[in-house]
């Protein structure tokens, strides 16, 4: 049996490899919804299966239904052990505005115990984290104490389109008895924590038309409706006065007894001063447990264009995070008839259906590899015990997982923490906090050892 001790002195032994191959990974643009970066999508597969062929794994980039490359690595399990399965991507998001930015996004950049790059984080810090737990036990034992898949997916970050297809391809492949997915986050830096449930995810798109063309705002205003604003009015109808989404046949449920005070929140959020939080319950209900509609892009005339003309049609994309318990089909049901059935003065409402499509989540995190995973994260974070948390936002392939993988016990990790700011400006990755999430894969792989007890 692998002391703690033993194991975390090798984790800091071989730390600064992992952060070469993670710094050396993060240079690589490879942003999948930009279809001018695919080279560099499977350039990042590449280097992917390169490191994890350096650990003796067995090592192949596969697809399915035309998706992006995703790498499959594969160690055969000893004699009466588990075989775990460990997730993450190595796909990213687009940066944003580059000015934005504090330093180069594919250039990683440490500033204050933080590791600055697109991707240093999300997810590109889970694959390294899972190369870590790797590579210590190879220099600690010479071998793995139970059987791994690492498999890096290369198009989380569009919703996974083509992952439905890989499991049912690739199914006999991906088989584990323990299902490790490195994309979540941790409570807070210094509080480790387990996910439990996740919100799921459907989007429209929803024209308002009044007019057949423009018309004179002089002339006609006062007695024509101009789309811009029946497109406002009905957005109003989607939150009551208090803010609390108002489309009927929405799912709400209880949450986990987890204090999220509001001084943390507005922080973390970046909230401006007077600003109020909308919403009834407590804030983890409201943030992991009840459904939340949001305006995200608006298609109008924009203001270096306009004239004294009123707009005939507009067009807005609205996001509806759901919560466990509902179904992306009643949700969107639900949505659309809303829509369609508040039209103000009779406007013409149009609803299509948007592409982003992500089922709500629950875990029972209960049984033999969930005490494995708190008794490693108690030891990595030096006796502080995981909290149960849930997100509000939506890990599609989750569902995807469960359903291919019944049997399976579902483990969603994370290498975040609240300041990383993935998919937003300067991501950053806590390098003391991703040390104990090395440390903690790898306790993981020993105490899932049939030897371990």
């Amino acid at each position: 049996m692998t002391s703690p001790n033993s194991l975390r002195e090798a984790v800091v032994d071989i730390l600064p490899s992992v952060r070469a191959d993670l710094e050396a990974l993060v240079r690589i643009p490879s942003v999948s919804a930009d279809p001018d970066r695919a080279a560099d999508v499977r350039r990042c597969a590449e280097a992917t299966a390169e490191l994890f062929a350096a650990e003796g794994l067995d090592v192949q980039i596969l697809t399915a239904s035309g998706g992006a490359p995703a790498v499959v690595a594969r160690s055969p399990a000893p004699e009466g052990a588990p075989t775990v399965l460990l997730y993450a991507h190595h796909d990213v998001q687009p940066i944003g505005n580059l000015a934005d930015w504090d330093s180069e996004p594919f250039e990683p950049t440490e500033r204050d115990g933080r590791l600055y790059g697109r991707g240093a984080a999300d997810d590109k810090a889970g694959i390294a984290a899972h190369l870590a737990a790797l590579r210590v036990h190879r220099a600690h034992r010479g071998a793995l104490p139970v059987g791994v898949t690492v498999f890096v997916e290369g198009e989380e970050e569009v919703g996974s389109p083509t992952l439905a297809p890989f499991l049912d391809e690739h199914h006999d492949l991906l088989a584990a008895d323990v299902i490790v997915i490195a994309d979540s986050t941790n409570w807070d830096v210094g509080v480790p924590a387990l996910t439990t449930s996740l919100r799921g995810l459907v989007d429209v798109i929803v024209e308002v038309s009044t007019l057949e063309h423009g018309v004179h705002s002089g002339l006609y205003g006062g007695v024509v409706p101009d789309a811009v604003t029946a497109l406002v009015r009905l957005l109003t109808t989607l939150h009551d006065d208090r803010g609390n989404v108002a489309v009927k046949g929405l799912v709400s449920g209880p949450a986990a007894d987890v204090d999220y005070p509001e001084d943390r929140l507005r922080d973390e959020a970046a909230i401006l001063d007077g600003v109020q939080l909308i919403g009834e319950g407590s804030v983890v209900q409201r943030l992991w447990t009840k459904p939340a509609i949001a305006t995200v892009a608006l298609d109008t005339t924009r203001i270096a264009d306009a004239s004294n003309t009123l707009i005939p049609s507009v067009r807005a994309e609205i996001s509806l995070r759901l919560a466990p318990g509902d179904s992306t089909e009643s949700a969107m049901r639900c949505l659309t008839e809303h829509l369609t059935s508040n039209a103000p003065w009779g406007a013409r409402v149009d609803v299509t259906p948007g592409g982003s499509v992500a089922e709500p989540s629950v875990i029972e995190a209960d049984g033999p590899a969930y005490d494995a995973a708190r008794a490693a994260f108690r030891e990595a974070w030096d006796g502080t015990d995981p909290v149960d948390i849930g997100v509000g936002g939506s890990i599609p392939f989750i569902a995807a997982f469960q359903e291919a993988f019944p049997e399976a016990a579902v483990l969603v990790t994370g290498v975040e923490d609240p300041d990383t700011r993935a998919h937003g400006v300067n991501e950053g990755l806590h390098l003391q906090e991703f040390e104990r999430v090395c440390l903690a894969e790898a306790l993981l792989l020993s105490n899932l050892a049939p030897d371990s007890a």
